[in-house]
């Protein structure tokens, strides 16, 4: 059996943009929110801040909680590449500090490619993940929402 992996991510928004990290795999390209694994021992924030160096070369505010899903890769269309994984992930609403310009980090992820800001009304022409979030984030930040999104991708 293995241990559910805990996740923080950043929802950064900026003159209707969202800021994401570009990934590639077999020349398709993929966004995700910046943020990673949590570390035993480690808070969310302090996990997400350190994350968004390694990723964006960013140092962040983190607001707060936006969201949490869960992601159990079984139930998901990568199940046959994804080994049993259970995620849960925790996105907080951030913002960047010192007006610093994302681009990639020196602990960049296997797959990634470059960060991007994608324009928030031209979320869904984008292959996103949680895919979910193209509806939650077309207008920007939500306002009485709901938290827990369920399984999703």
């Amino acid at each position: 059996m293995r241990a559910i992996r805990n996740s923080a991510k950043a929802i950064i928004i900026r003159d209707k943009k969202l800021l994401v990290i570009k990934n590639t795999t077999n020349g398709a390209n993929w966004y995700i929110l910046p943020g990673g694994g949590q570390n035993h021992g480690e808070p969310l924030e302090e996990t997400l801040k350190r994350e968004c160096m390694e990723e964006a070369s960013i140092l962040i505010e983190v607001g707060d909680i936006v969201f949490i899903r869960d992601y159990i890769s079984e139930n998901h269309q990568f199940a046959k590449t994804e080994n049993k994984v259970h995620q849960v992930e925790f996105m907080f609403g951030c913002f960047i500090l010192n007006n610093t310009e994302p681009k990639c980090g020196e602990l960049t992820d296997k797959w990634q490619t470059g960060i991007e800001w994608l324009p928030l009304a031209q979320l869904s022409e984008f292959d996103l993940y949680p895919s979910v979030l193209k509806e939650f984030l077309s207008n920007g930040l939500p306002v009485n929402h709901s938290i827990y999104l369920g399984d999703t991708n």
